[in-house]
C-alpha cells in the first residue's frame, strides 16, 4: 500500500482534534450531564429497530460503494438489519432498483437524479444544492420517495490540468480559457459531447471551441493528462488524486455557474421510511454530516490508490467521528 504524508496528516488533526474536544467535555462535565461529551455522536442501538430489514444499495464506482457502506454500517449500527447491494450499474438501473423494490435506498447525486431521472434541463439545475433539494421534493414525494438533504460535499464535474500546464497559459477560471481553447485538447467521457455540465455547456454557455474533443473511459481522465494525450481533462471535485497529489493538478473555477453542484441525496421508499421509525432519517443525516470534500477525497484515496477495501474505510470514518466504537 502506497504511504501518503496527507493523508497521515489529516487522520493525525482528526485525532488531534477529538483529543481537545475531549479534554474540554472533561473540564466542562461537572455536573455529570455529558454536556460536551465527544460521544454525542455515538449510534445507540434501539432494540425496536430489530428485524426491520433495509437493504442499501449504490451505483458501481469507489466513492458510490464507500457511501453505501457508510449509511448501511450506520443503520446497522442503529439496530436495523441490514443488507446490501453496491454493485446496481448506472443511476437508471440503481433508481429502477429503488422504485422495484428491490433495494430500500441509495445515495444518488442532484445534478444526477435530476436531469437523468426527473428530466430537467441541465441549465435548470440550480446550482445550489439546498435550493435543488426543495425544488425537487414533489417528485420524489409522487414516486413515494423520500430524499434527505444533501452531503456537505459536492462530487460535480470539473474542467481539469495540470498545474504547470494552467501556469504556462496563465489561467485559474473557465472563463480564462477564451481566446486560447482553439488551441487546446479536451478530453471527457464519451457522453459529455452531449451534457451541458461538459462540452455542450463549456460551448453554449462559455462560448469556447477546443481544438479537438477526445472521448476517454472515466478511469482515464487523469492518464491524458499525465500523458500528454489532452490539455484538459473532465475531472470530479472528489477525485482521489486532487488529494493525494494536489500540487499536480489544477481544477479551474466554474465562474459562470455552469456545472451543476454534485452533493449526494440518500433517496429511500416511503413505504421503508415509515417502517423503519425515526431513527432511520436521523442516523442517515448523522453519519453524512462530516463527509466535507476533503474527507471525501481522502476516503476515496484509500480505496482507489491504496486499494483498501471500501467496508473498512468506512468503517475508520465513523469511528474517526465517533459514530462507532
Amino acid at each position: 500500500m502506497r504511504d501518503h504524508p496527507r493523508l497521515r496528516v489529516l487522520l493525525a488533526l482528526i485525532a488531534a482534534f477529538a483529543l481537545i474536544l475531549g479534554v474540554a467535555a472533561c473540564g466542562d462535565d461537572d455536573d455529570g450531564d455529558g454536556g460536551g461529551d465527544t460521544s454525542a455522536n455515538l449510534i445507540e442501538e434501539n432494540p425496536d429497530n430489530n428485524g426491520v430489514a433495509i437493504t442499501v444499495g449504490s451505483k458501481n464506482f469507489d466513492e458510490q460503494f464507500i457511501l453505501g457502506e457508510i449509511y448501511a454500517q450506520g443503520l446497522e449500527a442503529a439496530g436495523y438489519d441490514v443488507s446490501t447491494d453496491l454493485n446496481l450499474g448506472d443511476e437508471t438501473i440503481a433508481f429502477k432498483a429503488l422504485e422495484d423494490g428491490e433495494i430500500d435506498a441509495y445515495p444518488e447525486y442532484t445534478s444526477t437524479i435530476l436531469t437523468s431521472i426527473f428530466e430537467v434541463p441541465p441549465e435548470d439545475v440550480p446550482g445550489d444544492a439546498q435550493q435543488a433539494f426543495d425544488e425537487s421534493q414533489d417528485e420524489f414525494e409522487q414516486l413515494g420517495l423520500v430524499a434527505y438533504p444533501p452531503t456537505p460535499f459536492s462530487s460535480a464535474n470539473a474542467v481539469g490540468l495540470l498545474t504547470k500546464t494552467a501556469d504556462e497559459l496563465g489561467v485559474s477560471t473557465i472563463s480564462d480559457l477564451e481566446g486560447k481553447s482553439q488551441d487546446l485538447v479536451l478530453a471527457g467521457s464519451p457522453e459529455c459531447r452531449q451534457r451541458i455540465d461538459c462540452l455542450l455547456g463549456l460551448e453554449q454557455n462559455y462560448g469556447l471551441e477546443f481544438k479537438e474533443f477526445t472521448p476517454v473511459a472515466i478511469e482515464l481522465r487523469y492518464d491524458v493528462l499525465d500523458n500528454g494525450d489532452a490539455d484538459l481533462s473532465i475531472l470530479f471535485t472528489t477525485d482521489a488524486q486532487l488529494f493525494v497529489d494536489p500540487d499536480t493538478y489544477t481544477i479551474l473555477e466554474d465562474d459562470k455557474g455552469v456545472l451543476p453542484a454534485g452533493n449526494v441525496l440518500f433517496v429511500a421508499r416511503q413505504q421503508t421510511v415509515d417502517e423503519a421509525g425515526d431513527d432511520f432519517g436521523t442516523t442517515v443525516e448523522s453519519v453524512q454530516s462530516n463527509l466535507t470534500l476533503e474527507v471525501m477525497q481522502e476516503l476515496n484515496a484509500r480505496v482507489t490508490v491504496d486499494k483498501e477495501k471500501p467496508a473498512d474505510v468506512a468503517h475508520d470514518y465513523l469511528v474517526e467521528f465517533g459514530y462507532v466504537e
